[in-house]
């Protein structure tokens, strides 16, 4: 690994749900730059889904999903929109260093909780709960892809 054909952006405390930014991350993982930005374009627009894994108790079932090895998905808007800025900055970083903006992939998406937000909610009988909201940290990490070289076997 050459630490000039990395570069990172990432965004702390985002208003976002942690849940459903966690999964459109893993979603994007692995993917070319310019794909990962049509696709998260297209999850606005609901017309590709993000598949749902490890926090899909209470996600219904969709139809869309069926090419994918998922049975529950959504479309996580403000997810989307909040990576699409992040993926957009790390762009920017990287034509800044000088890499190749088409040969980019996402080679890591690390998502983790911030802290809670802390607001109350009344109740009945004059009883209050607490009301808490999720935000997230984001870090993206892209790579330039190098061309790999076919092995020729020769008698």
């Amino acid at each position: 690994m050459q630490l000039e054909k990395i570069c990172k952006a990432s965004g702390s405390n985002l208003k976002v749900h942690f849940k459903n930014t966690r999964e459109t991350g893993g979603a994007i993982k692995g993917m070319n730059l310019i794909r990962a930005k049509q696709y998260l374009k297209n999850v606005i627009l609901k017309t590709e889904i993000i598949p749902f894994t490890r926090y899909k108790y209470g996600v219904g079932r969709k139809s869309q999903i069926k090419n994918q090895k998922a049975s529950a998905g959504r479309w996580p808007k403000k997810s989307a929109q909040m990576i699409s800025k992040i993926l957009l900055n790390a762009e920017s970083n990287a034509k800044r260093k000088g890499l190749d903006t088409d040969s980019l992939y996402i080679r890591k998406v690390q998502v983790n909780q911030a802290m809670k937000g802390q607001r109350r909610t009344f109740r009945a009988h004059g009883r209050v709960n607490a009301f808490l909201s999720h935000p997230c940290h984001v870090e993206i990490t892209l790579m330039e892809n190098t061309k790999t070289v076919q092995k020729t076997f020769s008698n």
